[in-house]
């Protein structure tokens, strides 16, 4: 069951906070072993990236509106994902979250983040295996 998301707070985290999370979290998927090497071969412009995942992150936990893209085509046209992968990346994520001391930074970027992978994974397959009933994250794979 999803947590409901909170709203976005300008008044709980600093752009610095949401920086901190984006570049740690980063720095320990692109070290991961299995997320490292999709981020090596699909991020071109790391700058860029860091750039984008900041304008993300304090888009959804502070409510600016500086975000401008669309993930889901870009993560449903990344070959080869699977549930394992989206939950690895929670698994860095609540890591990182938890690492950065701020009890209320992680409960809120935790729950967007849990929302976030659950609706990429979900569209991921719906646009890879469109014939098969998609499964949540949390669905053992057999």
């Amino acid at each position: 069951m999803t947590r409901p998301i909170p709203e976005p707070s300008p008044d709980l985290y600093t752009e610095e906070e949401i920086s901190q999370l984006v570049h740690e979290f980063y720095a320990k998927a692109r070290k991961d072993a299995a997320l490292g090497p999709i981020f090596e071969e699909h991020v071109i412009d790391w700058d860029a990236h860091f750039d984008q995942m900041i304008d993300f992150w304090s888009a959804q936990l502070r409510g600016t509106s500086r975000f401008r893209g669309a993930p889901m085509p870009k993560h449903a046209a990344l070959p080869d994902l699977n549930a394992a992968l989206f939950r690895r990346w929670l698994e860095l994520f609540r890591e990182t979250t938890q690492e950065l001391g701020n009890m209320q930074l992680k409960q809120h970027a935790d729950t967007v983040a849990e929302f976030i992978a659950g609706r990429l994974w979900m569209g991921y397959q719906m646009s890879n295996v469109p014939e098969q009933e998609p499964v949540g994250l949390n669905t053992v794979e057999v």
